[in-house]
């Protein structure tokens, strides 16, 4: 299905939840957030019923997100629901990488395709100041469990963020030429807690490697490849190289509301909803989904919410 300006719309990133195991600075307040009454929470099955529905609608690729997607209860039964409907023709998971020493293979079991792990720095140390008290020797672990348990094309998402893993963009560049993975260096955005943070350019990664060669493009990101490396790496820069005018996907938060923009404060309920009823709503959305955002002009997301309450 197509929006009302001519972009097919095929992605849905689906929340299952707004907690997290991290506090990350950029991200999380630094006392959590409050658990919200199970009610106020889709459950298993209206998440996969949404994800049906959307696949009606045209939506070819699914990804679970939280918060942390792997500390919502249930998580093995959403993705085994989601990856058994019809048109789902790619199943992906986005993870802090901390519980996939013990998911890996049952994630792998339960159907999803693919795992993108969020990690902003290689230094301990690091880790531990920009999560609050994470232990990077467990996303290590967790990626171990992951390449054992089968999952190929693992992608690690780094923020960039001034000041604080500038100086740690050539290792991770090298852990791209040394391991079949793509490294996606992502511009950070002025939204929630995020706006504390210092903002860098995506191209700040090809000022500090050079030697990268462009490699095409793969959805938002531009890729680039170290002369014989074994992976990639991609810069995703919305804030620099704004990619609203082939942006391909909707969002659904944790409680049930479609965002047809991440950057706008338009949500559409969809709980309690079902059958045509909900294909309608959803087929709605994603014809109001706006041309573009406007965070250069106004310096700030129009979100309405933290990135963990909407899905990352």
């Amino acid at each position: 299905m197509e929006d009302r300006h001519a972009r097919p719309i095929t992605y849905l990133r689906l929340s299952v939840t707004d907690l997290c195991s991290l506090r990350c600075r950029y991200c999380m307040p630094a006392g959590g957030v409050p658990k919200r009454d199970r009610r106020d929470l889709c459950s298993v099955e209206e998440l996969v019923e949404t994800a049906r529905a959307a696949a009606d609608c045209g939506i070819r690729k699914v990804r679970l997100t939280g918060g942390e997607p792997l500390v919502r209860r249930g998580i093995l039964d959403i993705c085994r629901g989601v990856a058994a409907i019809s048109g789902v023709e790619e199943l992906c998971l986005t993870t802090n990488g901390l519980a996939l020493s013990q998911l890996a293979g049952p994630l792998r079991e339960a159907g999803v395709d693919r795992l993108n792990v969020s990690l902003d720095t290689l230094r301990p140390e690091r880790y531990a100041y920009m999560t609050r008290g994470g232990r990077l020797e467990d996303v290590f672990r967790g990626l171990e469990a992951a390449a054992e348990a089968g999952f190929s094309g693992t992608k690690l998402n780094v923020v960039l963020m001034k000041g604080f893993n500038e100086d740690e963009i050539p290792g991770f560049v090298d852990l791209a030429r040394r391991y079949p993975l793509e490294i996606r260096f992502i511009e950070l955005m002025p939204i929630g807690q995020g706006e504390a943070a210092e903002f860098l350019p995506a191209e700040a990664v090809l000022e500090a490697c050079p030697d990268l060669l462009p490699a095409g493009d793969s959805g938002v990101a531009r890729r680039y490849r170290s002369p014989g490396g074994l992976g990639t790496v991609g810069l995703i820069a919305p804030m620099s190289h704004c990619f609203c005018q082939s942006c391909d996907r909707i969002r659904v938060t944790a409680d049930g509301k479609l965002k047809p923009c991440l950057h706008s404060d338009q949500e559409i309920p969809l709980r309690g909803l079902r059958g045509e009823a909900l294909r309608r709503v959803i087929r709605d959305g994603i014809a109001a989904k706006p041309r573009r955002h406007h965070m250069n002009e106004t310096g700030h997301s129009g979100a309405g919410r933290n990135m963990h309450q909407i899905g990352g």
